[in-house]
């Protein structure tokens, strides 16, 4: 079975065949049609394995859905892990030991800044330009440097848990 390299260079004999006057029309026929014939068949075996491709990446993105909800669900798992594992060493105090294995410890997150106040209420200079929207950072510099936002918004210290 020729490639389709093969068959191409085929077609260009014919057409040089074709445009002798030396070689018989018959002859040129009979090339044509067998040339015809592994065309059509390797034509077909291309579309079957392109069908079978086309089915492949149908299931590939199935499987991508699936694998990406159980991503997911791992990760929603874990947080829920975390979270219980923090809660009971801050019930029992127990804020930092070692095992074996690792260390764990509760750690003071960087402060964040809550706004308290209506977007209408915030001075502009902590705003974004573009749709209107509070420019957090801004206000937690400003905050952080002595300025009284009180009456819009506040710095809370969170934690979280690192196991390392």
């Amino acid at each position: 079975m020729s490639s389709l390299y093969e068959i191409t260079q085929d077609y260009l004999q014919l057409m040089e065949m074709a445009e002798d006057e030396e070689v018989d029309a018959q002859m040129v026929a009979d090339t044509l049609e067998a040339v015809d014939g592994e065309l059509e068949y390797k034509a077909e075996a291309y579309a079957k394995i392109m069908k079978n491709l086309e089915g492949d990446i149908q299931a590939l993105k199935s499987e991508e859905e699936r694998l990406s909800q159980k991503r997911k669900t791992i990760e929603s798992n874990i947080k829920r892990m975390k979270e219980a594992l923090q809660s009971v060493m801050e019930v029992t105090g127990k804020t930092k030991f070692k095992t074996q294995l690792f260390s764990f410890g509760i750690q003071n997150n960087a402060p964040s800044v809550v706004i308290t106040a209506d977007i209408k209420d915030i001075p502009a200079e902590y705003l974004r330009v573009k749709e209107p929207e509070v420019d957090k950072t801004a206000i937690k510099k400003a905050i952080q440097e002595g300025i009284d936002l009180s009456d819009i918004a506040h710095l809370e210290q969170s934690q979280s848990l690192r196991i390392r």
